[in-house]
């Protein structure tokens, strides 16, 4: 058989009000599954209706495309895997435990386990009771289900199939021999740096069960995707649009088309049907626009905490009230692909910039360029880590993985690999000729001096940068030169993470981002293009037309 899980024109279907779910291989499958799910109650809303009464279309769309990809004849399951990306309050968790409770009385494998997975206690108990609720709502099912609050377990009496909610912060899923498995609230799954492992371990017992299939359910992220939320994310994305071929694996996410986002068109009530199927039902249109027009004036990040979790609106930089001017203007000044050997053909001088490189540090660097005619500046980062620092910021580990995947950070095995791979990329710079000067924490300079000497760097290009208020001039010509269109970088999202995380405190007439500002938040490669920028903002002639350099200016503030 053929068939396709791609919606390469879902932006249109989304617009217009049409479905995006595919219709199920096997109707027959599905509407033997429908029948049984339309009649299970939804306890905690008024009259106890049941999903056939409450439910909108889409919901009965999904559980059809879900048990329609069963093959009855030959016992598989055609489409493993699910992703469900919805905004908050659209019945999603009540959704996920009628889905499980259906599987469970379908089931034909005796003594059969069926998982819900959430990241906390309390995500669990939000899946767990509406299914215990549908049990005791109905006597048939009362008589046929026992229930054990305190394991949250829900057993057929008959063929002692379960139906098992796993809190991931306080229970385990060693040994779990489970079929079917829904995985709740991805997002916060994100987070957490053995994620991988543990879906691994959850989902080990389909290796002998040709009839099952895994769930992921999740609103949009109140911090920018990262860890396995971030992977799925991606991957089923390319998968809606038909950019990668996976039949065995679906992805339904209401979401604004990238049109709409660009215009800000979520901001219009009249549109946020978009990402909230259930308006109207269990999500209230009134309500969400009260929440923007009080939210959309914080400047703490709450308004864009808003507009994920009640918009799906990806958050791409964390814009707090105490954030970095810069940072309003960094998302726009991306030009994916900008490489640095695309940055040294272009410029005709070139200024690099080291910051940070402790046990517990990023070591950042950053190359910055006055592109040849046009006088813009270009601007290239990298950084290395220990993979000590995961262990160390187990709350960031799984971001540190992601910014290693994409090539932006390299997590070295040995000190002092990270500086001799530093040194190698200034002294490629150096080679092409049009190396102006080298900028650097003076706090932090010996390693890096001798790595750099070790490379041919000469040692009079390096330039020791004052830090604290010292700093603030550059911070400024930073932001201007964003503000005004004139710095340009590779918008590598390591890069975005950085600039978010950059707390700007007052001092006197100056303004000061430092680590201790900025807390547990890493900004070394951002403070590394400080360091660049406040050279290259010296206008510097291209090294050939120089007569020659400073003496000795090791150390000189600026």
């Amino acid at each position: 058989m053929e068939w396709t899980t791609a919606c390469p024109d879902w932006t249109s279907r989304l617009v217009e009000r049409r479905s995006i779910i595919p219709p199920p291989i096997f109707p027959d499958q599905g509407e033997q599954a429908l029948a049984i799910f339309k009649q299970l109650r939804v306890t905690d809303l008024p009259g106890k209706p049941t999903f056939g009464e409450c439910s909108e279309q889409w919901v009965f769309d999904y559980v059809a495309a879900i048990f329609g990809a069963y093959d009855s004849e030959t016992g598989r399951q055609l489409i493993r895997e699910f992703f469900l990306l919805i905004s908050k309050k659209n019945t999603k968790s009540t959704i996920a435990a009628g889905i499980m409770l259906t599987a469970v009385i379908l089931c034909w494998r005796e003594e059969e386990e069926h998982l819900i997975l959430a990241p906390t206690k309390e995500v669990a108990d939000n899946s767990f009771k509406p299914a215990a609720g549908m049990v005791r709502a109905d006597e048939e099912l009362s008589a046929l289900f026992h229930i054990q609050e305190h394991i949250r377990t829900i057993t057929h009496r008959v063929t002692r199939a379960s139906l098992k909610v796993v809190a991931a912060d306080t229970d385990t899923v060693s040994g779990k021999k489970s079929g079917r498995i829904l995985v709740d609230e991805l997002w916060l799954f994100g987070t957490k740096s053995r994620a991988s492992s543990m879906f691994m371990e959850a989902t080990g017992g389909q290796i002998s069960r040709d009839e099952g299939w895994v769930i992921f359910l999740t609103t949009q992220s109140d911090q920018p995707p990262a860890g396995v939320f971030k992977e799925k994310l991606d991957y089923y994305r390319d998968v809606r649009d038909g950019k990668i071929v996976d039949p065995k694996s679906l992805g339904v996410l209401y979401e604004f088309p990238p049109h709409m986002v660009k215009s800000k068109a979520y901001l219009d009530p009249t549109n946020f049907y978009i990402s909230n199927p259930n308006i109207g039902r269990s999500v209230s249109a009134e309500w969400l626009d009260d929440q923007l027009q009080k939210l959309r004036h914080k400047l703490d990040g709450t308004f864009q905490e808003f507009l994920a979790k009640h918009l799906n609106i990806e958050i791409g930089l964390n814009l707090r009230a105490d954030r970095w001017a810069g940072a309003d203007h960094w998302e726009a000044q991306g030009r994916a692909g900008l490489t640095l050997e695309q940055l040294i053909d272009r410029c005709e001088v070139i200024d690099a910039g080291i910051d940070g490189g402790g046990l517990d540090d990023l070591l950042g660097l950053a190359v910055a360029g006055r592109e040849r005619g046009t006088g813009a500046w270009l601007t290239w980062g990298k950084a290395w880590a220990h993979p000590s620092v995961l262990e160390r910021r187990q709350s960031e580990a799984a971001r540190f993985t992601d910014f290693a995947r994409e090539g932006d950070l390299v997590l070295v095995k040995r000190i002092g690999e990270d500086v001799e791979q530093l040194a190698a990329i200034v002294a490629q710079v150096h080679d092409s000729g049009k190396l102006d000067k080298v900028g650097v924490d003076p706090s932090g300079i010996g390693a890096v001096l001798d790595a750099l000497e070790a490379a041919g760097v000469p040692k009079e290009l390096i330039i020791g940068i004052s830090q604290g208020w010292k700093l603030g001039g550059t911070i400024k010509t930073t932001e201007r030169k964003l503000a005004e269109g004139g710095l340009l970088h590779g918008g590598r999202p390591m890069m975005a993470w950085c600039v978010g995380n950059a707390k700007v405190v007052p001092s006197g007439n100056a303004v000061l981002i430092t680590k201790a500002a900025s807390g547990t938040a890493k900004i070394d490669p951002l403070m590394a293009l400080f360091d660049a920028i406040a050279l290259l903002s010296l206008n510097p002639e291209p090294p050939s037309d120089m007569d020659g350099f400073l003496e000795d200016p090791i150390m000189v503030g600026i």
